[in-house]
């Protein structure tokens, strides 16, 4: 019985420290869902930490299947007696699976988080070469391809963008619009009511 006390509180930890190693790239997705981005990059400061979070969530799961797998002791069998013929829910292995799925879907987060978020469609439109304008900003906070697709999907929204880039690795975005119906400014605005900082660079082409 108390080898699968244990493990059930390792499984509860494992859940924390996974939910917590990707915490950085739910929070734009909770906040299109919520309406409100200004807790976006309230836990952009866990991201150094992933690495050993993921690792920690490894290893406490493991430890869990090691506590619930393992042979009795002798003491331990001898002390079933005074238990329960069957076990609860919380106490058996489909729980713990069932918390090992839901920890693995919660660290892989990250990398398939962009299919959240919406792109509009937008119809087919031909613009004089002489009205592109490529812009590279600068943009602060972006932890994640989470992070990336949130940037996108909101300058997607505005009329006159041809095309967005965001890097989270570059920290940066490029923007390909219509200046004759969209500018800097508003481009600058899409990007910060996301949550992050969007600072402009050098990097402007007429094409």
């Amino acid at each position: 019985m108390k080898s699968s006390n244990k493990s059930n509180s390792t499984a509860f930890v494992s859940l924390l420290t996974a939910v917590t190693a990707s915490v950085c790239c739910i929070t734009p997705l909770l906040a299109i869902l919520a309406g409100s981005s200004g807790f976006v990059t309230m836990f952009s400061w866990i991201e150094p930490f992933r690495p050993y979070l993921v690792a920690l969530t490894i290893g406490i799961l493991g430890l869990a299947w090691y506590l619930k797998l393992k042979p009795k002791t002798q003491e331990e069998i001898d002390c079933a007696c005074d238990e329960e013929a069957k076990p609860s829910f919380w106490q058996s292995k489909n729980f713990l699976f069932i918390v090992t799925v839901f920890a693995g879907l919660m660290l892989a987060f990250p990398y398939y988080s962009n299919i959240f978020y919406a792109q509009p469609s937008k119809d087919i439109v031909y613009v004089s070469q002489s009205n592109i304008i490529k812009h590279t900003f600068e943009v602060e906070g972006m932890t994640c391809a989470g992070c990336e697709a949130h940037v996108e999907s909101e300058v997607n929204n505005l009329d006159g963008i041809l095309s967005v880039k965001a890097s989270y690795a570059n920290t940066n975005t490029v923007v390909e619009y219509d200046k004759t119906k969209v500018d800097l400014v508003a481009i600058r605005e899409a990007i910060n009511k996301t949550g992050y900082k969007a600072i402009d660079t050098e990097n402007k082409e007429e094409k």
